[in-house]
C-alpha cells in the first residue's frame, strides 16, 4: 500500500505542478499530460512528459518550458534564452526527415510557458549518459539504461545521416550538436533536435557560408551553444562551416564511449583559455587517450576532432566508414529503408533475419526490429516470411511483453486464410502461443483459428492441426470442445480426403477421450466409429486404439453391456481381415480377450450378488417369521413368564434410555414399568373364604338321616338282585353331556370325579362302548365303578369349600328301570320330615343357578348319590362356557321352598 500511495501522491503533485505551470495553455485542451520521462534542450530547460491525444488516444510526448525557470539567469540573458528556444522549435517544426524529431503539434506559448508536442520520446542522449538535470523523479527505465554497442554505432550513423540531410539538402548548420540536442524516441531511434543556435547559408549562389556570432562570456550558458562540443574555430577564429558540425560529432562520439565525459572540459566563462590549450593537444592525441573508443574507428575519431577542419571527413563520408559495417547496424539500416525494397529483396532479407536475431540485444529487437516487422503485416505476400521472425522474437519475450507488443499485432493475422502458409506457421508455433497467452485469449482468438484450420483445403494443414489439438484442448472449456472442435474432427474422420487424415482424426480423438465425459463418448463418439466401413490397417488399429483407451481408462471405461452388445461384435470381424499382419492380429486378439474377460467377471459378479440377495431375502423372511412367532409367544405368556423376564425388561429399558426415545416410546416404557411394579406388589393370589357363611352353617344342626338312608338302600339292593345302577345325580350328568364332564375332569385335579353308570353293552350309548378306562373310574366285574375319594373337599368356582363324603362300599346292581323306580318309591314312601332333611342337605351342596351360593351342609349324602361337583350354569369366571344345568349337578330352586315329588322325578330323570 505504501508503494501505491507514493505513486498516487507523485501523480497528484505532478499534475498540480503542471496545472500551476501551464494555466490556460491551449495545447492542453487537445492532449492529456502524464508523467515526466526526460529533459532536453539548453541546460535541459525542456521537461518532457508522456501524453495522449484526446481525439485519437495516440501516444505523444509533450515538451514544456516553464518561463519561471528562466528567472534564474541574468536579466539580460532571459529574453535571449526564450528567443533561442522559440527559434529552435519553429525550425524543428519546419524540418521533416526520418533522422529529425517529428513535431506533432507546433509550439503554443502562454504567459507562463512554452509547450509543443512530438512523437513519443524515451529520453535525450544526455539523460542516457547520466545527466538527469531538471527531472523531478527519474523514471525506472532510465535508471538502469545502458547503451549497447550496436545502438551506439547505429546512433552515430543516424546522426550522420541527419547531418548529411542538413548540410546537403537544407544547407544549414546545426551549430549545437551535443547530448541534450539528440533525442531517442520510443523505438530507440536517435534523432536531431535543439535547433536553437542553427545557422543558415548566407551565400545563395556558390559555396555555403555562415555568419558566426562572437562568444560572449557575460551571457548565460543557456543563451549560447554548449562550448564543450563546439569546434575550436568557432571560438578562436569566429568562423564555421559544415565541418564544424563534424567536430561536434567526434566530440559526441568520445563522450559516449567515456560515459558522458566531454572532450574539452570548460565553462562559458573560461572557454577561450581552455580552448587555446586544447588545440595543440587535439593535434597529437595518443592511442592511450582514446583507449575506450573502438579500434576500427580510432583513426577516424582523430580526424573528426582535429583542429584543422579540412582534415575532417564530411557527413557523406562518415556514412561509409567500416565502423558502420557491423551486421547489426546493417540489419537496422536495412529495416529503416525497407519501404524502398521490392518483395523479392524483402523475402531474401526476412529469410536471413532469423540467423541475425540471436546476435542482437533484446531491447534492440523489441524497439527496432519488431515494429518494422509488424509494419510489414500489411503486405499479405510477405506474411509467410515475416511471421516466423515475429514468432521467433516472441519466444524471448515475457508474457507482459508478448501480450502488449506482439499479440496485438498478431490478432489480424489470426483471421488470414490466404496464403495457407500462415495457418501452417501458426499451427507449428501453437505451443508458443498457448504458453504466452491466457485461457481467455486462447478461447477468443486461437480457437477460431483452429476451427478454420480444420476446414482448410490443405491436407498438410489438417494433419498438423489434428496433431496439435490435444495440447491445445487443455485450455478449452467443455462446451467449446463439444461444440467447436469435436464436430469438425468427426467430419474429417467420416469425410477425410485421405487415409492419413482419417487416421490422424482417430488418433486425435483417442487423445481427447480423457478430457471428455463417458456419456458424451457413448452418444457422440462411438456411433461415428461403428459406421466406419474402411478396412485399411491404419484405420483398424486407430479404431482399436480408441476403444482400448476408453476401455482401460479409469474415469471412462466401457460397461459390460456395451462391450458385449456393440464393441466386441464390431471388433471381432476385424480380426479376420487379410490386411492385418501378425503383430496387428495379435494386438486385436489380446484386446478382445481382455474385453471378454471383463464381461465374464462382471456378469459372474452380478449373478453371484443376485444369488446372494435371494438367499439373504429367504433368510430374512424366515427370521422375520421366527421373530413374529416369538413375539406372539411372548404376548401370550403368563404372569410367571413376565416376572421371569423382569431382568430382561430392565436391561432393555436401560439400553433404550441410552438411545434417543420418542415420546410414544417413553410412554410405553412408563406403562411397562408401572405394570411390573404392580405385579411385584400384588403377590400370590389366595382363595377367599366366607367365614361368615361358615359360622352360620356351623350353628345350624340339621337332622342326620344317614343311617336311615343306608338302611333303605341296603334293603333295596338285596330285594332287587339286579345290576348296579348309577345314582340319580350321576345319571343326570351322563345324560346332559359326556364331553363337558370329561373337560371338567381334565381341567383341574381338585374336582371330584363324576360317577358314570355301567350299563349293559346293548343299552350303552355309542360314545360309552369303548373299553378304555377313564380317570376316576375302576373296572369292577366288567363294568365301570366310580372311585370316590376318602373325604375330600372340593373348591367351587365361587371359592367356597364344598364338603364331600365317603360312601363306604357302594354295592348292589340296579336294573335298567325297575331298581331305579323301586328306590324312588322307597324314598318317596318316607315321611315328609324325613324327605325334607336329605333334600335340604343335598341343596346345600348344589350351587344355585346364576351364581347364587347356597349354604353347605356337613352331613353325608344318602347312599347312591354321588358327591356333587360345584359348577355354575352360566360360569361367571368363564362367561363363554356352554350352559349345562345338569352337567355338574347344579339345579335351580327358589329360596325357602321344599322339593316336591315331581321335582325329584324331574331331578332323577
Amino acid at each position: 500500500m505504501d508503494v501505491f500511495n507514493k505513486i498516487k501522491s507523485t501523480l497528484t503533485s505532478t499534475v498540480s505542478e503542471i496545472a500551476a505551470a501551464l494555466p490556460g495553455n491551449p495545447l492542453l485542451r487537445e492532449y492529456d499530460i502524464g508523467d515526466q520521462v526526460a529533459s532536453a534542450g539548453p541546460d535541459y530547460l525542456w521537461k518532457i512528459y508522456e501524453g495522449t491525444k484526446k481525439s485519437t488516444k495516440a501516444a505523444v510526448s509533450i515538451f514544456v518550458l516553464e518561463k519561471r525557470q528562466v528567472d534564474q539567469y541574468p536579466r539580460g540573458s532571459r529574453e535571449l534564452i526564450l528567443e533561442a528556444v522559440r527559434k529552435g522549435v519553429i525550425q524543428l517544426t519546419k524540418l521533416r526527415h526520418p533522422r529529425i524529431l517529428t513535431v506533432e503539434h507546433a509550439v503554443e506559448e502562454s504567459r507562463d510557458s512554452l509547450v509543443f508536442c512530438t512523437e513519443p520520446v524515451f529520453a535525450s542522449l544526455g539523460n542516457v549518459l547520466g545527466n538527469k538535470q531538471n527531472i523531478a523523479e527519474i523514471p525506472t527505465p532510465l535508471r538502469s539504461f545502458h547503451l549497447h554497442d550496436v545502438e551506439i554505432k547505429y546512433g552515430i550513423l543516424q546522426i550522420s545521416e541527419g547531418l548529411s540531410f542538413l548540410h546537403s539538402s537544407a544547407k544549414m548548420l546545426h551549430g549545437n550538436l551535443c547530448p541534450e540536442s539528440i533525442i531517442i524516441n520510443k523505438q530507440g531511434v536517435w534523432k536531431l533536435a535543439g535547433f536553437d543556435f542553427c545557422l543558415h547559408n548566407v551565400n545563395q549562389t556558390g559555396e555555403a557560408k555562415f555568419t558566426c556570432r562572437d562568444w560572449d562570456t557575460t551571457l548565460a550558458s543557456a543563451a549560447q551553444p554548449n562550448c564543450k562540443y563546439l569546434a575550436p574555430e568557432i571560438i578562436l577564429e569566429k568562423r564555421c562551416d559544415f565541418c564544424s558540425d563534424l567536430f561536434s560529432l567526434g566530440a559526441l562520439l568520445y563522450s559516449i564511449y567515456y560515459s558522458g565525459k566531454p572532450l574539452i572540459e570548460c565553462t562559458h566563462t573560461d572557454v577561450y583559455r581552455v580552448m587555446s590549450r586544447s588545440v595543440d593537444k587535439l593535434r597529437n592525441l595518443s592511442s592511450y587517450e582514446l583507449d575506450k573508443v573502438p579500434k576500427e574507428v580510432v583513426e577516424h575519431e582523430r580526424m573528426l576532432i582535429h583542429p584543422d577542419s579540412s582534415i575532417r571527413p564530411d557527413a557523406d563520408q562518415m556514412e561509409k566508414l567500416p565502423y558502420f559495417e557491423d551486421i547489426g547496424v546493417v540489419t537496422l539500416q536495412y529495416l529503416d529503408n525497407i519501404l524502398q525494397r521490392d518483395n523479392l529483396q524483402k523475402s531474401q532479407f526476412f529469410k536471413g533475419l532469423a540467423q541475425v536475431l540471436p546476435k542482437l540485444p533484446k531491447r534492440v529487437i523489441i524497439q527496432r526490429i519488431l515494429p518494422s516487422l509488424c509494419a510489414e503485416f500489411a503486405n499479405s505476400d510477405m506474411l509467410p516470411f515475416v511471421l516466423p521472425n515475429v514468432l521467433a522474437i516472441a519466444e524471448d519475450c515475457d508474457e507482459k511483453e508478448f501480450r502488449t507488443l506482439v499479440f496485438p499485432a498478431l490478432l489480424p493475422i489470426f483471421k488470414v486464410q490466404s496464403p495457407i502458409q500462415v495457418l501452417l506457421i501458426f499451427l507449428q508455433k501453437m505451443d508458443l502461443l498457448l504458453k504466452k497467452t491466457s485461457k481467455e485469449m486462447a478461447q477468443a482468438h486461437l480457437l477460431p483459428m483452429i476451427c478454420n484450420a480444420l476446414a482448410a483445403p490443405s491436407i498438410q494443414v489438417q494433419e498438423l492441426c489434428l496433431s496439435i489439438i490435444p495440447t491445445f484442448a487443455r485450455l478449452l472449456d467443455m462446451p467449446s470442445m463439444k461444440n467447436s472442435i469435436i464436430p469438425k474432427i468427426k467430419k474429417l474422420i467420416w469425410e477425410g480426403g485421405t487415409v492419413s487424415v482419417r487416421i490422424n482424426g482417430l488418433v486425435c480423438t483417442g487423445k481427447l477421450l480423457p478430457m471428455l465425459d463417458k456419456w458424451f463418448i457413448y452418444d457422440q463418439i462411438f456411433p461415428i466409429l461403428f459406421h466406419i466401413k474402411s478396412r485399411e490397417p491404419g484405420i483398424l488399429m486407430a479404431l482399436l486404439g480408441v476403444f482400448q483407451t476408453t476401455y482401460s481408462h479409469k474415469k471412462l471405461g466401457i460397461t459390460k453391456d456395451i462391450l458385449a452388445t456393440k464393441v466386441i461384435p464390431y471388433l471381432l470381424p476385424m480380426t479376420v481381415e487379410n490386411n492385418l499382419n501378425l503383430q496387428q492380429f495379435t494386438t486385436f486378439i489380446t484386446v478382445i480377450k481382455e474385453m471378454l474377460q471383463r464381461v465374464e467377471n462382471d456378469q459372474k459378479s452380478k449373478l453371484e450378488q443376485l444369488s446372494q440377495m435371494k438367499v439373504d431375502e429367504s433368510t430374512e423372511a424366515f427370521n422375520k417369521l421366527t421373530r413374529n412367532e416369538q413375539q406372539t409367544n411372548m404376548s401370550n405368556g403368563t404372569k410367571t413368564e413376565l416376572a421371569s423376564n423382569g431382568s430382561f425388561l430392565k436391561s432393555q429399558n436401560t439400553e433404550m434410555t441410552r438411545q434417543h426415545l420418542t415420546l410414544e416410546e417413553k410412554q410405553r416404557l412408563a406403562k411397562t414399568k408401572e405394570q411390573e411394579y404392580r405385579m411385584k406388589q400384588q403377590g400370590e393370589l389366595k382363595p377367599i373364604q366366607s367365614y361368615k357363611q361358615q359360622n352360620t352353617i356351623s350353628n345350624t344342626k340339621p337332622k342326620d338321616l344317614t343311617s336311615t338312608l343306608k338302611k333303605n338302600n341296603r334293603s333295596m339292593i338285596n330285594s332287587s338282585k339286579t345290576n348296579n345302577v348309577m345314582s340319580s345325580a350321576s345319571t343326570m350328568n351322563n345324560m346332559s353331556m359326556g364331553s363337558a364332564r370329561s373337560t371338567s375332569m381334565n381341567k383341574t385335579s381338585m374336582y371330584s370325579a363324576p360317577m358314570i353308570p355301567q350299563q349293559p353293552s346293548s343299552d350303552r350309548p355309542s360314545y360309552m362302548s369303548n373299553s378304555l378306562s377313564q380317570p376316576g373310574l375302576s373296572s369292577y366285574g366288567g363294568s365301570m365303578a366310580p372311585i370316590m375319594p376318602q373325604s375330600s373337599s372340593v373348591i367351587g368356582n365361587s371359592g367356597l369349600p364344598i364338603q364331600s363324603w365317603n360312601t363306604g362300599s357302594s354295592s348292589g346292581n340296579f336294573g335298567n328301570g325297575m331298581g331305579q323306580k323301586s328306590s324312588l318309591d322307597n324314598l318317596l314312601s318316607m315321611p315328609s320330615h324325613a324327605q325334607s332333611q336329605p333334600m335340604q342337605n343335598m341343596q346345600s351342596h348344589i350351587r344355585p343357578q346364576y351364581g347364587i351360593q347356597r349354604p353347605v351342609s356337613h352331613m353325608q349324602p344318602a347312599m347312591g348319590f354321588p358327591a356333587p361337583v360345584q359348577q355354575n350354569a352360566f360360569d361367571i369366571d368363564n362367561p363363554f362356557a356352554t350352559p349345562s344345568p345338569l352337567a355338574q349337578g347344579s339345579i335351580s330352586q327358589p329360596s325357602g321352598a321344599n322339593l316336591s315329588k315331581q321335582d325329584l322325578l324331574d331331578f332323577l330323570g
